[in-house]
């Protein structure tokens, strides 16, 4: 989140962010936004009797404030397609792998358990499927001897911060077009050596 806040910040064609929403009260991603003047809520999951109750909340806010666009960052919790339908094609997410390989969690483990040479990120179109949907950016970086988890990470991380501004304004300036995104590959420096 903070790398959409920063771009927001360095450029004036950048979609403004103009709220941003948490289920855990103690997320600093709420600190962070209300430090960048963007409103900030938590709708706590744990409130609601069903999932679909508390998507239905979530949707009347994202209403309510006039959000064209959401860009899911550390919201751990799958969508359900009922909300999932009710923005198709106006939600992204990032997730650490280039998918479609490693889908789900411990990414960057399970790809020093399998020997891959390359890691990356993805930033996809949310479906109803997990970690699925059309990809708007892959961002690719080297697997290191001697690599752990955590180093991994980082580097992941790094790429991230670069993959999710460019997609979420290619998706925002796509919306305004009615055309899909043409998908883009960002290749970390030590792999064009």
């Amino acid at each position: 989140m903070q790398a959409l806040i920063d771009a927001g910040a360095r450029d004036d064609d950048f979609p403004a962010l103009s709220l941003v929403i948490s289920n855990v009260g103690e997320a600093f991603g709420l600190t962070r936004a209300r430090q960048a003047g963007i409103e900030a809520l938590c709708i706590d999951h744990r409130g609601f009797s069903s999932r679909q109750e508390f998507e239905a909340v979530l949707h009347e806010k994202l209403i309510s404030h006039a959000i064209d666009m959401v860009c899911l960052a550390g919201f751990m919790r799958v969508l359900s397609p009922f909300l999932v339908k009710l923005w198709q094609g106006k939600i992204i997410n990032i997730h650490p792998s280039i998918l479609p390989a490693f889908q789900g969690l411990h990414t960057h483990r399970r790809v020093l358990e399998t020997g891959c040479l390359v890691h990356g990120c993805t930033v996809h179109e949310v479906r109803e499927a997990l970690d699925d949907g059309p990809i708007l950016v892959q961002g690719i970086v080297p697997v290191k001897a001697g690599d752990t988890a955590d180093g991994l990470a980082k580097r992941v991380l790094s790429m991230e911060h670069r993959c999710y501004p460019l997609a979420a304004k290619m998706q925002a300036a796509a919306l305004l077009r009615f055309e899909a995104v043409q998908p883009r590959l960002l290749v970390h420096d030590d792999l064009c050596a």
